[in-house]
């Protein structure tokens, strides 16, 4: 338990260098991601318009009846189509508070991957890559859906892709070192 422990810390922390080290010097944190034109006004409209937080899909279907759904077809054909996070009034921002809870998660995701990791046999760049592939696994189920069904965009989708492979198999060459890994027999 304490090999486990020890290397979900450990693989937490090079998961976690790697996402700051690809935000902050590599593009990949930016990656399609653009600042909003005419923020101010469309701020403005929000404000008026959009009194709860929540995250809001439009245009947005407004029941299932044939002839609905028709118009609802007609008016995603057309556009505007988006998705919107919205939060009314902001609060502080604490980047050592978001920056802590991305470590936890970090930690938990990679104490994870050493109870599977555990699990495993064969070598050590074998067990490594198991650790990669959980990264791959979860932005083929994840990311990729957003960019189908949401329209996120590709270059984004693609650098998400990018960053969740290369920082959990720094993660799990982190990892792989500390848990044994299971005899071939």
């Amino acid at each position: 338990m304490k090999r486990i422990l020890l290397a979900g810390v450990l693989g937490g922390l090079a998961a976690f260098v790697w996402s700051a080290f690809s935000h902050m010097v590599l593009p990949l944190g930016e990656a399609g991601v653009r600042a909003l034109p005419a923020e101010s006004k469309v701020l403005e409209s929000l404000r008026g318009s959009v009194p709860e937080a929540g995250l809001y899909l439009f245009p947005a279907p407004s029941d299932t009846s044939p002839e609905a759904q028709a118009q609802w077809m007609e008016r995603h054909r057309t556009g505007p189509v988006g998705l919107l996070v919205y939060k009314p009034v902001g609060g502080e921002f604490s980047f050592p508070r978001y920056l802590a809870i991305e470590l936890l998660t970090n930690i938990l995701a990679a104490t994870l991957a050493a109870v599977l990791l555990g699990r495993v046999s064969g070598g050590y760049l074998q067990r490594a890559l198991a650790v990669a592939a959980l990264g791959l696994f979860a932005w083929l189920s994840i990311s990729l859906s957003y960019w189908n069904w949401y329209g996120f965009p590709t270059i984004f989708i693609l650098a998400e892709g990018l960053d969740q492979v290369a920082g959990w198999f720094l993660a799990g060459l982190v990892i792989a070192r500390v848990m044994p890994g299971r005899s071939l027999s």
